[in-house]
Order: structure tokens, then C-alpha cells, then sequence
């Protein structure tokens, strides 16, 4: 069910939200090559308990940490560990965190020191896609306007947009009605309202949009080995744009 929230459900919305920008923040300021994954999810979890917010990935479906932490190849949903992030490496954080009930989501891609052009450009393009697709999003726009937005932004560099996974509303749950695809054909889909609010995160690959999960059930990767990016806010659509609640 799609749930158009109230004024006070918006409040506490940008308060779980603005948690999750400051965590990202934070950890944009303290990620160095040397560090371990495991490093980068201790400092988001003690981050986020601060707020006196709960981590809402800790435990979701039984998810072990408190981010998601994916590197290189990896689409979405590495689980930190003893890893150790290297000169050259692209890195996305995906966090969220929850503030009286309520959800924030949000996602950024870091560039270590030395990456190559192919990563800075892909990082680059990812982020911009989801300006893309702001610039459509409005009371009475469609799914499909947003989805072609990013889209066609992203394949315009030869990038593949991942069909396997996608954006998704957002509220009491981290995970609400509607699906939010990062493709699809403008004036089709569902019609957004005022009130609605969705998650959307571009996920976009140098090469093929095919991914696979690892054998650790959570971990998703380009089927060619090729880096991938991630870019995630969660968005209020209002009747004559969106207030991007994570920025």
C-alpha cells in the first residue's frame, strides 16, 4: 500500500534523513585507504546510536552490519569485514537509519586516491543521473518519467542501468510500495502524488547491466567484473517538484 505522509510523519522523515546525510558525511571525511570495511561500519553504527537513532540495516532480514559497504565490482550490499580499502578503489556506502519509526535511506560513492578515469567518470555520471531524474519528478508525474530520465542519461555513456534491483517507497518501513525502477518509458507507470515518499538509487555499471549475488547471500556483482556506482536519496514529492530529504 502507497501511504501519502502528514505533515508530522514529513518531520520525523527528515530528521531520520538528515542523520543518514551527516553518517555518509562523517564517513566521506574519515574513509582512507588502509582502513577496513569492518572500520567504516563501526563508525556509521556509533554515529547513528548518537542521534538516538536505531542503524535500520542492522538485522534487516537478517543483514550482519549496520552499512552497506561495496567496492569496485560490487553493485550493492557488500557486508564490511576485515577488507582493507586500497589506493584506486570506488567505494559505495549505503546507509540508513531509523528516528521515532521513521526511515532514512541514503547512498554515496567514494573515490580513493588514485582511481582510475573509468571509475571517476562512472561515479560522476551515477551521481548526475539522479539529477536527472529530479528534474521530472513532480505531483502528477509518472514512474516511467523518472525512470527514462536516469536511463537515458545513463546509457548516453554507454553505461548499463541495473534492471535487478531498484528504489523503492519509503516511511514506517524501510521498504514500501511502489517500486522505483531506474529505467523504463516516460508517461507510463504509477502516478505520484503529493505526500509520497520514494527512495530512488541509480545503481549504474561500466559495462553490463547483469549482476549475480555471491555465495554470501547479500553481496551483488557486475556479471563482467567491471565497477559499478550507487547514488541514493530519499525524495518528498511535492505538487510542484521534490524536497530531497537526504541532502
Amino acid at each position: 500500500m502507497i501511504t501519502i505522509k502528514s505533515s508530522g510523519e514529513i518531520e520525523l522523515m527528515r530528521k531520520a534523513n538528515l542523520i543518514v546525510r551527516d553518517t555518509l558525511d562523517m564517513l566521506r571525511d574519515k574513509i582512507k585507504v588502509g582502513m577496513t570495511t569492518k572500520q567504516l561500519d563501526r563508525l556509521a553504527h556509533d554515529y547513528i546510536v548518537k542521534q538516538n537513532a536505531i542503524p535500520s540495516f542492522l538485522g534487516y532480514s537478517g543483514y550482519p552490519a549496520s552499512v552497506c559497504i561495496s567496492i569496485n565490482e560490487e553493485v550493492v550490499h557488500g557486508i564490511p569485514s576485515e577488507r582493507i580499502i586500497k589506493e584506486g578503489d570506488l567505494v559505495s556506502i549505503d546507509c540508513g537509519s531509523i528516528y521515532k519509526g521513521y526511515n532514512g535511506d541514503a547512498a554515496r560513492t567514494f573515490l580513493m586516491e588514485g582511481a582510475d578515469e573509468e571509475k571517476v567518470q562512472l561515479a560522476k555520471v551515477t551521481e548526475q543521473s539522479f539529477f536527472e531524474g529530479m528534474k521530472v519528478l513532480k505531483a502528477g508525474a509518472r514512474l516511467g518519467d523518472l525512470g527514462h530520465a536516469i536511463q537515458s542519461y545513463a546509457e548516453s555513456f554507454g553505461y548499463g542501468v541495473v534492471r535487478a534491483m531498484v528504489g523503492h517507497g519509503i516511511g514506517r518501513d524501510m521498504h514500501e510500495d511502489p517500486e522505483v525502477p531506474n529505467y523504463g518509458v516516460a508517461g507510463r507507470g504509477l502516478r505520484l502524488k503529493a505526500g509520497m515518499t520514494i527512495a530512488v538509487e541509480p545503481m549504474i555499471n561500466a559495462g553490463t547491466y547483469d549482476v549475480e549475488m555471491l555465495s554470501d547471500g547479500w553481496t551483488i556483482v557486475t556479471k563482467d567484473n567491471r565497477p559499478s556506482a550507487h547514488y541514493e536519496n530519499t525524495v518528498l514529492i511535492t505538487e510542484d517538484g521534490v524536497e530531497i530529504l537526504s541532502l
